[in-house]
């Protein structure tokens, strides 16, 4: 019984040792195994040098003590199961070795049971332990397993973790440059309104420049007349002194007098319209479509700004050729905002005959034709200059906002681009150019007619 007792300790030992990974995770466990294990291979030396009752009676309580140990320690709970198993050997040896002392003759014919009775509760034993350990590999692989999910979940949480921190940093900066492409769009808008305002103003200059120049021709007749008049009317006084006037001459002054008079009112009346008709296509309204006659309106233009040029420029001058299909030719437009693509596209054209006034000979006559057509309900208005022309790389940039072509300071680039938003969007027209290089450049409107009955 001592061997199977020593076979017992050995395999719980070892069996507990194992699952428990006594060594690493309970190093005190661990050294007190180790001291049960020696104790077992003492006693089972001692057996063989010594075989005695008093030896079986030590084992028993060895056996005894080692399954309360175990019993007690809340670290082998799962190791329990082996117990039960060992415990019927423990009780059946113990009882035996009562009966042995009390009959000691008389149990000497069944030591053949007791000794197969010790065979089957050895292989009972070694199949339980195989059965735990079996359980207890199944059992390990399912703690691997588990470690694995949680090492993955450990990971998964410092990705987490790291994934929101890197989201809140990212979403800082996304909000940081959001800030700032606000406050960039807000500084673009103001600038945007500032240049558009400068180039309204720009415009309006060279309108005022151009009227300036257009009101003081009748002016000059007005004052040259005044003068003339107060001439006529001092030799008026002085024949009318004499004490034998010469009454032809009265007659003849008077008819100077009345003829001066109407050709002042003449003029007057016509710097009275220039101013009128400035007035009313410059005035800020509702931007409501009026029945106007383009070929008026656009010959108007031509010579403001031909003339606002001219106010700058005394030394330059250019020919204007008007051809118009018909007298009259009615459409429905924003005075205001048309005459604002009319002097935009005579500026330019201007403009560019004077640039290449500069390089060219004096051969060289520089020439602005204005043409105007009226054709299944749609007016073309053409605007030609002899120019340096306009390159193909340049043509198709021409009218996108603050695109341009003149030094620094001279030009913003809206002036194209609002006129083709004025023509397009304001009129439902069309607006484009055509151009060769050395040659000319024509500028082309499209709008619908829609004269109100």
């Amino acid at each position: 019984m001592q061997f199977i007792y020593f076979l017992i300790i050995l395999l719980v030992v070892q069996f507990l040792k194992t699952t428990l990974h006594t060594k690493v995770d309970y190093p005190a466990l661990d050294r007190e195994l180790k001291i049960i294990r020696w104790v077992g291979v003492i006693l089972f030396v001692l057996n063989f040098s010594n075989e005695s009752a008093f030896i079986d009676w030590v084992w028993h309580a060895a056996i005894i003590t080692f399954v309360w140990y175990i019993n007690s320690k809340e670290e082998f709970k799962s190791s329990r199961s082996m117990l039960s198993s060992i415990s019927i050997i423990i009780g059946i040896g113990v009882i035996w070795s009562f009966l042995v002392v009390i009959f000691p003759t008389s149990l000497e014919s069944f030591d053949s049971f007791y000794d197969a009775f010790k065979f089957v509760g050895l292989i009972w034993v070694a199949t339980i332990w195989f059965q735990n350990r079996k359980q207890w590999k199944q059992l390990e692989e399912e703690r691997k397993l588990r470690l694995i999910e949680e090492e993955n979940l450990r990971k998964s949480e410092v990705r987490k973790a790291e994934l929101e921190g890197l989201v809140a940093e990212r979403t800082k900066e996304i909000t940081l440059q959001k800030e700032e492409l606000e406050k960039a769009l807000e500084n673009l808008n103001n600038t945007q309104t500032q240049l558009v305002q400068s180039e309204k103003m720009a415009s309006l200059g060279e309108l005022t420049a151009g009227i300036a120049h257009e009101i003081q021709n009748p002016l000059n007749f007005v004052n040259n007349f005044a003068e003339v008049n107060s001439e006529l009317i001092q030799e008026l006084k002085e024949e009318q002194a004499r004490e034998q006037p010469d009454y032809e001459l009265i007659d003849e002054i008077l008819r100077d007098l009345a003829d001066n008079m109407q050709k002042m009112t003449h003029h007057g009346k016509r710097a009275d319209s220039i101013v009128k008709g400035m007035l009313l296509h410059s005035r800020s309204g509702a931007g409501e479509k009026e029945k106007r006659d383009i070929n008026a309106l656009a010959d108007e233009y031509m010579r403001l700004a031909y003339h606002g040029l001219r106010a700058k420029n005394k030394s330059f001058n250019a020919s204007l050729e008007k051809n118009f299909d018909r007298e009259e030719l009615f459409a429905s437009i924003i005075p205001q905002d048309f005459g604002r693509v009319f002097l935009n596209i005579f500026n330019n054209a201007f403009y560019a005959l004077m640039e290449r006034k500069k390089i060219e000979d004096e051969n060289y006559s520089p020439t602005v034709w204005l043409s105007t057509f009226a054709k299944d309900g749609m007016v073309e208005i053409r605007i030609r200059d002899n120019g340096p022309g306009i390159p193909q790389s340049v043509r198709d940039k021409i009218f996108q906002p603050f695109f341009t072509t003149k030094p620094s300071g001279e030009g913003t680039g809206l002036g194209l681009s609002l006129s083709y938003d004025i023509v397009n969007q304001g009129h439902n027209g069309t607006l484009e150019v055509e151009s060769q290089s050395g040659v000319f450049t024509e500028f082309i409107i499209r709008i619908p007619q829609n004269v109100p009955s």
